[in-house]
């Protein structure tokens, strides 16, 4: 049981690891000369970044920061409540806070790439060919990683 434990919190900072570093880097979207984020675009041949101006991407935008920002939110809750519940639940009953807030962030990154993949040809447009970076994938794999942590939640039981 201990083991089984100690994998659950391992996979747990794993996961809200990849949030975090899907929603702060700077590796959505890459091209020859620069990449980008849903914050700021940078350069290759510059030093510095250039904010995204949101009136150019419209209501799009401000919706991916929002869901990424909520489902690392979301995931750091999670975290909180479940080693909470260890300590506060009664034998044989369920994790259903910790699960459900787990699937909530989960679903909050689902919306984010969601909407990033819909609107991509809006946001890059296709004069400068680009490839999705590996921000973009990782926040693909941290919506499997947050799906399958908040059902193990929700299944697990606590035992004695």
């Amino acid at each position: 049981m201990l083991v089984l434990l100690g994998f659950i919190l391992v996979f747990h900072v794993a996961t809200a690891a990849l949030l975090f570093i899907a929603t702060i880097d700077n590796a959505w979207w890459k091209t020859e000369f620069a990449s980008t984020d849903i914050w700021q675009t940078c350069h290759f041949n510059k030093s510095d970044c250039d904010d995204k101006p949101v009136e150019d991407y419209g209501d799009c935008i401000k919706a991916i920061q929002a869901t990424m920002c909520l489902s690392v939110i979301f995931c750091c809750i999670s975290f909180i409540v479940f080693v909470v519940q260890l300590f506060r639940l009664q034998k044989g009953q369920r994790f259903f806070i910790a699960g459900t807030l787990q699937l909530l962030s989960s679903l909050s990154v689902m919306i984010a790439a969601s909407i990033y993949t819909n609107q991509e040809a809006a946001f890059h447009g296709t004069v400068v060919p680009g490839n999705y970076g590996y921000s973009y994938i990782l926040a693909w794999i941290a919506f499997a990683f947050t799906l399958i942590s908040g059902v193990m939640y929700i299944v697990l039981r606590k035992r004695k």
